[in-house]
């Protein structure tokens, strides 16, 4: 293949010949062959151009990085006012060549995937001739089955190679993967699938997790009766146990082996849609966001090399869950478009004891280590020879993504687990954004990197405060306000399922001509950002969005409550804790134990275990204005131990319930205090 002027051939981009000295940033390298004309040095001036000149920046890097089957004729047709986006006209693609087929013709036996599962040392090695098969399998029965082009495929899976075969199998015929995380509950399976007309369900007889077996397709079976659309269901085979099957029912390895292993790939148009994914917003009904196939590859691949320092022989080992967008990103996407090694890790960062990832690190020779903070200050409690028992010097680049990572946490994982070498990036995005929208690298390598900040903004990121006026703040100080990105990029989601209007009206018109993150930002004067935490009613429990709105709706379904408020607080290990305030009707007689003990069984049964509130205070009202809105503001103060930070209640309704609602806090704080 000639190097077209301007663009870097895949042959190029791939090859191992032309890995770059780890003394050079790969992302510098990279853009320097990609547009061998601009005389760009630094990374402020590579930044510059990137979201000066957009059409000419994603252009080059979406014509360099992906195997195109008919070439786009304009990169670019973006319109942040109406919430309207359109990356490479006309071009046609498919997500499953670029992730698979053209690495297959250039190194068949190259590792794909290694599939970590739940006991230590176990592990599968797939190469990307295997993943080929599979997927090519997987596509063929999924045809078979009628599903067409423009379908949908819900997946409720255990991280494993299948799980990511199924993934690129719909994407090879054109259809689109909504995959459900395999924690979820019946009834959260039931709304997602009901709000997306999946017509085939994907699941497995059980998970295994931390040395126990999850009954995946117990949960499945209970949400199929609201599920009308779904005309056949797969089951993978993980633990052989016995599970019911109906007649529309089938084994999945057993109906793959019976395909064949080549399948011919749909031509996508770039703006085609490549899988939706479900997140909490601030109203109860959780939203589909639906993400393209050019763009999103395009942002994926990108972001993955650059980030990271990634390059061709490393083993990438991102430890998020397939069921979220960070393991759609950066443990599926991005590592196969860039022809990298990825892991699939099943199991938990204490099973069988604290030291199980280092321990995994050591066995699998990790380069890149992309984790939640979470995680980290979980860990940081054991001893430090869980770590230090470990050889973790092929550790290249630390990452923490999820939530904001505290300093105790980033200095722990950066001095004791990369001893003090290793880049720590601490990554900021959302499911929104399809990709990393803020970190450290990329940037010069010896550029400066500080604990707790995401500090820079990625190639084409703009990122823009505002104030409570709805004014553009500037200047050099320190500042605080909503954050909000200026310039389109093709990473991003294109609408909400079925609901175009809720998009635009979420993301686009809270501040005109600008992507409304709905977080709050600070910069400070050097120009490093940080996330000061979100600005609506949205929760982030152990790296899980929570709308607390979702909850709330699950509480007011009990028939002894009148009324339900839930507001996040700081928790040490999960970032944030569920707190809800529940007002029960009058001359309700129920134990409060076994109240609360019936009340916690319902948001894990409606939503999931992760959304059940640590804390449910039982009150006789809740602080509200004249025209009945509840005082959001009062309630998190109270739940964050801020009661002396409660500010100007006079305007409330009845502000005795403040008082009364700040002393049923502290009993229960102190009653947990004694049990504890």
């Amino acid at each position: 293949m000639s190097i077209n002027k301007g663009t870097l051939t895949l042959a190029r981009y791939f090859d191992s010949r032309f890995v770059l000295s780890r003394s050079v940033s790969t992302a510098h390298g990279t853009l320097k062959q990609i547009f061998p004309d601009k005389k760009l040095t630094s990374h402020a001036d590579w930044h510059k151009f990137s979201v000066e000149q957009p059409e000419e920046f994603w252009g080059g890097v979406a014509r360099s990085s992906l195997k195109w089957m008919v070439p786009f004729q304009k990169a670019m047709n973006c319109d942040m006012k109406k919430g309207q986006f359109e990356w490479f006209q006309n071009g046609k693609i498919n997500a499953s060549v670029n992730c698979i087929d053209r690495h297959v013709e250039v190194d068949p036996e190259r590792i794909a995937l290694i599939w970590e599962k739940d006991e230590p040392g176990t592990e599968e090695k797939i190469t990307y001739r295997s993943l080929f098969q599979m997927t090519n399998q997987i596509a063929n029965l999924l045809r078979r089955h009628n599903v067409k082009k423009g379908d949908v495929v819900a997946l409720y899976m255990p991280v494993s190679p299948l799980a990511v075969a199924s993934m690129l199998a719909c994407s090879r015929i054109g259809a689109i993967h909504n995959v459900i995380f395999a924690g979820f509950s019946a009834d959260a399976i039931a709304t997602r699938v009901q709000d997306c007309n999946a017509v085939v369900l994907i699941t497995a007889d059980e998970g295994v997790r931390g040395g126990k077996t999850i009954p995946l397709k117990q949960t499945v079976d209970k949400a199929l009766g609201r599920c009308p659309s779904v005309k056949n269901v797969f089951v993978m085979r993980r633990t052989g146990a016995e599970v019911p099957m109906a007649t529309n029912h089938f084994y999945f390895q057993d109906l793959m082996e019976q395909e064949k292993s080549e399948c011919a790939p749909e031509s996508m148009q770039s703006e085609d849609s490549l899988f939706l994914l479900y997140t909490s917003g601030s109203t109860g009904k959780p939203k589909g966001l639906v993400h393209s196939t050019g763009g999103y590859l395009t942002y994926a691949g990108f972001t993955h090399k650059t980030a990271f320092n990634y390059q061709v022989g490393d083993i990438f080992g991102c430890v998020a869950d397939i069921g979220w967008v960070t393991g759609h990103t950066y443990v599926v996407y991005g590592p196969l478009l860039n022809g990298g090694a990825s892991v699939l890790f099943e199991s938990t960062p204490t099973y069988p004891d604290p030291g199980r990832y280092w321990e995994t690190v050591e066995r699998l020779k990790i380069s890149q280590f992309y984790g939640a903070p979470t995680a980290i200050r979980l860990l940081l409690r054991y001893e430090e020879s869980f770590v230090n028992k470990y050889d973790r010097s092929s550790l290249q680049t630390l990452g923490s993504v999820g939530e904001p990572i505290n300093v105790e946490a980033w200095e722990w994982f950066n001095d004791l687990v990369g001893e003090g070498r290793c880049d720590l990036v601490d990554t900021w995005w959302q499911s929104e954004t399809g990709g990393i929208c803020l970190t450290p690298r990329p940037s010069e390598e010896e550029a400066e990197i500080l604990p707790g900040k995401p500090m820079r903004p990625m190639f084409g990121i703009e990122p823009t405060l505002f104030d409570e006026k709805g004014n553009v703040l500037t200047g050099k100080g320190d500042l605080n306000g909503s954050l909000c990105l200026k310039t389109p990029w093709p990473g991003m989601a294109r609408t909400i399922f079925g609901d175009h209007e809720r998009y635009v009206n979420t993301y686009f018109k809270p501040y005109p001509g600008y992507f409304f993150t709905g977080d709050g930002g600070h910069r400070d004067p050097k120009g490093y950002w940080q996330i000061t935490g979100r600005m609506d009613d949205v929760i982030n429990v152990t790296g899980h969005r929570l709308g607390t709105a979702e909850v709330e709706d699950v509480l007011d379904e009990h028939h002894d409550v009148a009324e339900a408020a839930v507001v996040g607080f700081p928790h040490p290990i999960k970032g944030e804790g569920v707190y809800a305030y529940v007002v029960l009707k009058e001359h309700v007689d129920t134990e409060r134990e076994v109240m609360l003990g019936q009340l916690r069984e319902m948001v894990k049964k409606g939503i999931s275990g992760f959304a059940v509130p640590d804390h449910i205070q039982f009150c006789s009202g809740l602080p509200k204005t004249r025209s009945g809105k509840i005082m959001r503001r009062i309630l998190r103060q109270v739940a964050a131990n801020n009661q002396d930070n409660l500010g100007d209640i006079s305007t409330l309704a009845d502000p005795g319930v403040v008082d009364e609602i700040v002393k049923n806090h502290e009993e229960l704080q102190q009653s947990n205090w004694e049990k504890s």
